[in-house]
């Protein structure tokens, strides 16, 4: 019987989401909660899990010391084997504090040797910046079968969706014709979800060969695929299901309220597919008998006694008594006082506001976003679109003293 293919996963976890203003500062992209109770890397490493794959490793760059604890050596996504299983490479330049400055095929190139030396059948890079549930398996069946240098995941955008954030793909068939990275002018809405499948020498050659000019490669879509293109052997695979980009304050914040929809088109609570975590465990939710809830996601730990309505209730959060959260989400240990109002805004770890404060507003098309720890006065108002800078740094936070505040 022939062996499956050894598939080597790598995630690149090195995005600095500069976009997300005060949410990112001080810590990569991959570290975001989403859906509450997980990280936005923890999407990622259990798409890999539940397709089956055991070699995975974790590229970092941008602040990467705010990741190692939550990866804990891949235990939760069973991957803390003895052999293969899970591995982090660290940043190849110690400075490096901007992400992958190179572009994500120069952090290939930088760590081809190691790549190389593991000897895969086909080598999987995916990104860990997107909300979505994928099984890897056919993709990595189609790609073997094809005999293919290289293999795009695709998915089209929804209708008014902008496709000049992304790589856009053109095919015939499942051929595909060439690419168009970040084009001014889009002429379709089939992207790049940013997965991709490489036939490890074809992909060596290739990288050795742009390397050879001594700049920089840039991003897949840049040099290395339209020369993959030009050889003529790469395909694409389509992804029907729910994908999203979560680069935008706008679009990090319609990602996590699309989890509440009554029918979501993704779920973080299959038990066939279950989102893994290293998060740690919290006491129950607590719902006070004066609270109204519509549409609300609970976190462990969290406390409402106030009013909550399409909204993601981080862990340790609290909503006292009078204050209401509409539209937002509040990530793990906020406090929003008796009498204040959230609206359309993404409050990041340990932020408090005041009683009677007023941050942004249910009709807002750009939300507010506000960095870790900030206080927000009393009476204050915080108007739409402001971005407010953390005030202490990003972290994994230990859950906090259990206290009455939720009754106000």
């Amino acid at each position: 019987m022939t062996r499956p293919p050894r598939v080597l996963c790598i995630v690149l976890a090195g995005g600095k989401g500069s976009r997300l203003g005060p949410l990112t500062e001080g810590r990569a992209k991959p570290s975001l909660p989403v859906g509450g109770h997980y990280r936005l890397i923890d999407i990622s490493l259990s798409n890999a899990a539940h397709s089956g794959l055991t070699e995975v490793w974790v590229l970092q760059q941008y602040e990467p010391h705010l990741l190692n604890e939550h990866l804990a050596n891949g235990r939760p996504w069973d991957l803390d084997r003895t052999r293969g299983g899970f591995r982090i490479l660290p940043p190849f330049q110690g400075e490096g504090q901007d992400g992958f400055a190179g572009g994500n095929a120069d952090a290939l190139a930088e760590n081809w040797s190691i790549i190389e030396a593991a000897e895969p059948d086909v080598v999987l890079v995916c990104s860990a910046d997107h909300l979505f549930r994928f099984d890897y398996r056919g993709a990595v069946e189609a790609h073997v079968d094809g005999g293919v240098d290289a293999t795009l995941v695709t998915t089209t955008l929804p209708p008014g969706e902008d496709a000049s954030r992304y790589m856009l793909v053109h095919t015939d068939g499942d051929r595909v014709r060439d690419v168009a990275y970040k084009p001014d002018s889009p002429d379709g809405r089939q992207v790049s979800t940013e997965v991709f499948l490489y036939q490890p020498k074809a992909l060596g050659n290739h990288l050795r060969e742009l390397s050879r000019s001594g700049e920089n490669l840039g991003d897949y879509g840049e040099r290395l695929l339209p020369r993959m293109i030009e050889a003529g052997s790469v395909s694409s695979v389509d992804h029907d299901g729910y994908w999203r980009d979560l680069g935008t304050p706008a679009a990090y914040l319609a990602g996590n309220l699309d989890l509440l929809a009554d029918r979501p088109k993704m779920r973080m609570d299959d038990p066939s597919w279950a989102m893994l975590t290293s998060m740690p465990s919290r006491a129950p939710a607590r719902v006070n008998g004066q609270a109204k809830l519509d549409r609300a996601w609970l976190s462990p730990g969290s406390r409402v006694a106030g009013t909550v309505v399409n909204s993601v209730i981080g862990p340790g959060a609290v909503v006292e008594r009078g204050a209401e959260v509409r539209h937002s989400v509040l990530m793990g240990d906020v406090t929003v006082r008796s009498g204040a109002s959230v609206a359309k805004s993404v409050l990041s770890e340990g932020v408090t506001v005041g009683r009677g404060a007023h941050v942004g507003s249910p009709r807002a098309t750009n939300p507010v976003l506000i960095g870790a720890h900030r206080r927000i006065a009393a009476d204050a108002e915080v108007p739409t679109g402001t971005h407010l800078p953390p005030t202490a740094p990003h972290g994994l936070l230990r859950p906090r003293e259990a206290d009455s505040s939720a009754g106000g």
